[in-house]
């Protein structure tokens, strides 16, 4: 059985094979990139690896991170990155969707969204924002869903949902936004998998064969799209007919949840161990 300190190594070389590729084809150094990992590095070991009854101390980092002190003063004082409006536009844009999909005020008889007025009395869309987007303007709203492809405006000024399902298609910004979001939450259900003392793991399946013929790729990527896009929308219907955090006037704990699925091809590989046979 190999040691801990022979698969990690391992692991995390297969890990940064595609987060290299992706940095070095936007022109991202290895400078920059190792900027980034001593800011996270530093972060992580500050507020998740306290010292038990004492406070987190500059030297204690160092030693926990294997950098200086003076290096981690340095770090510090640089300004941290974040992808924080990433993730509020995603979040703005997934409760207005699902508030237009579900919620029966916006729905004709059929159960299909209705096309709204931008403005006026309910149901149009600035009340539909309203309801399910906070205090968010409705017409910055409107201008993202526009801007990546999830409604259009009808030749009377009305707007139509068009899908319900957000894949940025305005630029390659988003897309590399939701690389750090997606891949973390990978990431922390592995994290969670392995470190879990008394709790139940959360779902983590996969299913690969190393050398599938790929003549039949094209309909193994039409069935996982179909199988994959009805267990979503099944969830989220599921999940939307629940989610009353919003409207329950208890402090009840609120947790963020879901499921990401996505399908992968690459370079055949000859393996011994066949955990697909």
């Amino acid at each position: 059985m190999k040691q801990i300190n022979e698969i990690l190594p391992s692991a995390i070389t297969r890990l940064l094979r595609p987060l290299a590729r992706i940095l070095l084809r936007h022109n991202i150094s290895f400078l920059t990139f190792s900027d980034l990992a001593k800011q996270v590095f530093i972060e992580v070991a500050e507020k998740e690896f306290p010292p038990t009854g004492r406070k987190q101390s500059v030297s204690r980092i160092a030693m926990l991170t294997g950098l200086s002190r003076k290096e981690v003063l340095r770090v510090k004082r640089v300004p941290h990155p974040t992808d924080g409006e990433a993730v509020a536009q995603l979040e703005r844009s997934t409760r207005v969707i699902n508030g237009w999909t579900h919620d029966r005020r916006f729905l004709d008889d059929s159960g299909t969204p209705l096309v709204l007025d931008v403005d006026g009395q309910s149901p149009s869309f600035s009340s539909l924002v309203r309801l399910h987007s906070g205090d968010i303007p409705p017409r910055a709203v409107l201008d993202e869903l526009l801007r990546v492809g999830l409604v259009e405006l009808t030749n009377d000024g009305r707007v139509r949902l068009i899908s319900m399902v957000y894949v940025p298609k305005a630029g390659i910004g988003e897309k590399l936004s939701i690389l750090g979001i997606e891949t973390a939450d990978l990431l922390n259900t592995i994290d969670h998998n392995i470190h879990m003392e008394d709790e139940d793991p959360f779902f983590q399946r996969k299913v690969c064969y190393y050398r599938f013929p790929a003549r039949h790729l094209p309909e193994l990527k039409e069935l996982a799209q179909q199988k994959s896009q009805a267990l979503l929308e099944e969830l989220n219907s599921w999940m939307a007919e629940h989610d009353d955090a919003d409207q329950s006037e208890s402090n009840e704990a609120v947790r963020q949840a879901g499921m990401s699925l996505y399908y992968f091809e690459g370079p055949a590989e000859d393996s011994h161990a066949r955990p697909d046979k």
